[in-house]
């Protein structure tokens, strides 16, 4: 009898009325006054009848009946749902985190500990209860996409564990599906603790705001983050080609210019034409120059570029460097000097691409050294590095700029004004082979008194640190950058970008 009273009352009530749902209580109500008004049935017509006779009392007990119980049911259920529904017993009062919060967008709930939704408030209540199925008094993660319930279910272990606030993005489950409408909507839910004074967890506070356009603006950002590292490679590679398609022609150029100037097959009638043939001499040289540049800067931004690591002596290098440019400072009057400590030692590097290192920024500084200058070479050991400068008194760089330096095809002066040639490669060429080495690079500068050029080293090559798990063969570029993805990994996002990787050959 009661389980047959308990249905057809649950029939009867609505499933939500005032913004709460039905509980079972007022089921119970329900029933115990089906139960006590039965003898009120069967009494009150026959009291009336005695009095009226059976042709009035009956009809007029029977629907007296009826309407006493009628209003008793309204004013039972609607008294409870004023005043809430009774706790049971032992169980702790649900705070109300909504006093104030009306304003505030999203969606905000309270939450047992559980799980189970006990409140709702928030500016958009009324949207997203529309959008959810009936969540009051029931398990939150129901509403939950299968594939995000273990997220959430972890994050509310991680509040009775002990963690005071957890932020999870999770899909929530459309009930009914519009034709301009998607299945799931995209929100993150803000989770705070609230404990009982041992420290247990009483009940969860949370915020739910939809980041549906959010998600969109990422997934904008990652597309245009593709379409920057495509060009990126389309322009390195291009570059690769074009050095390749050019190196050919240019050496072509150089060769025969050499056999014109040394008159190999008959001699020049006038000087004008040795000057000229010079000329050509000079320009395919420094045009040989800047392709061979760019192909350097080219492998290293592909990841290609082979370090052939070696032993060999710091002051070595150094002094070759020093010799090679000599006559170009001489020409312009320019002083080029080194020093170098005691007990230098070796180092395990490749030779050439320190020579290059040397090569650029020694250029660089008798090409802005005006004539009286001086250029000095810098070479000192410190602990398991070697630390390699070049100073210059030439025309500075000002503090504002300095940032600007490294950057490929990057000059200080404009095309409009521009005083001295130069591609902008060198000092990204210089930047990119220290990085290869695992080493530092660092100018510092004061615009009309000089600039100073230092780069560190480390001697025994554990600069070039090899990868794990990949070719034996392959260090990263730039260095020491890998361990990031771990941190990225860690906080749910991926970077599909594969760091630049250098040959040991």
């Amino acid at each position: 009898m009661a389980a047959l009273l308990d249905g057809i009352a649950a029939r009867c009530l609505p499933r939500q009325a005032a913004g709460r749902s039905m509980d079972q209580g007022e089921i119970v109500i329900l029933r115990r006054l089906t139960l006590g008004f039965f003898p009120a049935v069967v009494l009150l017509p026959a009291l009336l009848s005695s009095v009226f006779g059976l042709a009035a009392g009956l009809p007029l007990g029977v629907g007296l009946a009826s309407a006493l119980f009628m209003l008793a049911c309204v004013a039972l259920v609607a008294g409870r749902r004023l005043t809430g529904p009774e706790k049971p017993a032992g169980e702790p009062d649900m705070p109300n985190p909504f006093h104030g919060y009306e304003a505030c967008p999203g969606l905000f709930l309270t939450l047992d500990h559980t799980g189970m939704v006990r409140a709702a408030g928030g500016r958009d209540r009324e949207i997203y209860l529309a959008f959810l199925r009936e969540p009051l008094l029931r398990p939150f993660v129901e509403h939950v996409h299968v594939s995000d319930r273990l997220a959430f279910a972890q994050s509310l272990d991680a509040l009775r564990q002990g963690a005071d606030a957890v932020v999870i993005d999770l899909r929530l489950d459309r009930p009914v599906l519009g034709l301009t409408q998607t299945q799931f909507l995209n929100v993150r839910m803000d989770m705070t603790a609230i404990r009982r004074d041992d420290g247990a967890l009483q009940a969860v506070q949370a915020q739910i705001l939809d980041i549906e356009s959010e998600l969109k603006m990422r997934d904008a950002m990652r597309q245009k983050e593709h379409e920057a590292i495509d060009a990126h490679e389309t322009k390195s590679r291009f570059l690769a080609a074009v050095s390749h398609e050019l190196r050919t022609p240019l050496n072509a150029i150089l060769g025969f210019s050499d056999i014109l100037a040394g008159e190999y097959f008959g001699k020049l009638e006038t000087d004008r034409q040795r000057e000229y043939v010079q000329l050509i001499r000079q320009s395919g040289a420094h045009l040989l120059s800047v392709v061979n540049t760019m192909l350097d800067m080219s492998k290293i931004e592909a990841g290609r570029y082979e370090l052939q690591l070696e032993r060999f002596e710091v002051d070595g290098a150094v002094i070759a460097c020093e010799r090679m440019l000599s006559l170009q400072a001489a020409e312009k009057g320019v002083k080029l000097t080194s020093r170098l400590s005691r007990g230098l030692g070796d180092i395990v590097a490749d030779e050439r691409a320190l020579r290059q290192i040397l090569i650029n920024l020694v250029g660089n500084a008798i090409k802005f050294t005006e004539e009286g200058g001086v250029v000095t070479i810098d070479a000192t050991r410190q602990g398991a590095n070697v630390v390699l400068s070049v100073s210059d008194t030439g025309i500075g760089i000002p503090a504002d700029k300095i940032a600007m330096l490294g950057r490929p095809f990057t000059q200080i002066q404009n095309d409009l004004n521009r005083n001295y040639e130069g591609s902008g490669l060198g000092l990204s060429l210089v930047k990119g082979l220290t990085a290869l080495h695992g080493g530092t690079f660092s100018i510092a500068s004061r615009p009309g008194e000089g600039t100073v050029a230092t780069i560190v080293l480390p001697l025994d090559g554990s600069g070039a640190v090899q990868l794990s798990g990949e070719d034996e063969t392959m260090v990263e570029f730039p260095p020491r950058l890998a361990k990031t993805d771990m941190m990225g990994a860690q906080s749910g996002k991926t970077d599909g970008n594969d760091e630049a990787k250098a040959k040991i050959a």
